[in-house]
């Protein structure tokens, strides 16, 4: 064993880049998420937040992202969500107001149906 106490191979908390990235193979494009971080301050919804972002300005979400889409039966709306409460919630709403059906789709779930009460 040996006595060196050399600095090189001490590890460093502020040396670590623990930065979260997003990809999207449509833009060719790698991003970190130092700027959501950093200045927005969104925490631990920065990818979610980056993701919004994302589709606002191009049209699709990044790599790995598939919304929880929600849409009437009857009528044109519908709205699309990064996790399955706040569509669920969408859902049941609009089906007591409007006395609607609503689907929830999602890629890795079955089609759910709101019907309304």
């Amino acid at each position: 064993m040996s006595d060196r106490t050399d600095d090189a191979d001490e590890t460093h908390p502020h040396d670590v880049d623990d930065t979260p990235t997003v990809t999207c193979s449509r833009c060719d494009h790698e991003w970190d998420l130092a700027y959501e971080l950093d200045d927005l301050e969104v925490g631990n919804q920065s990818f979610e937040q980056f993701a919004i972002d994302h589709m606002r300005h191009t049209g699709h979400f990044p790599d790995g992202v598939s919304p929880w889409v929600v849409s009437c039966r009857r009528c044109p709306e519908g709205d699309e969500f990064l996790s399955s409460h706040p569509a669920r919630r969408w859902a049941e709403t609009h089906a007591r107001h409007t006395r609607h059906t609503v689907e929830i789709e999602h890629v890795d779930e079955e089609t759910t149906v709101v019907a309304p009460d």
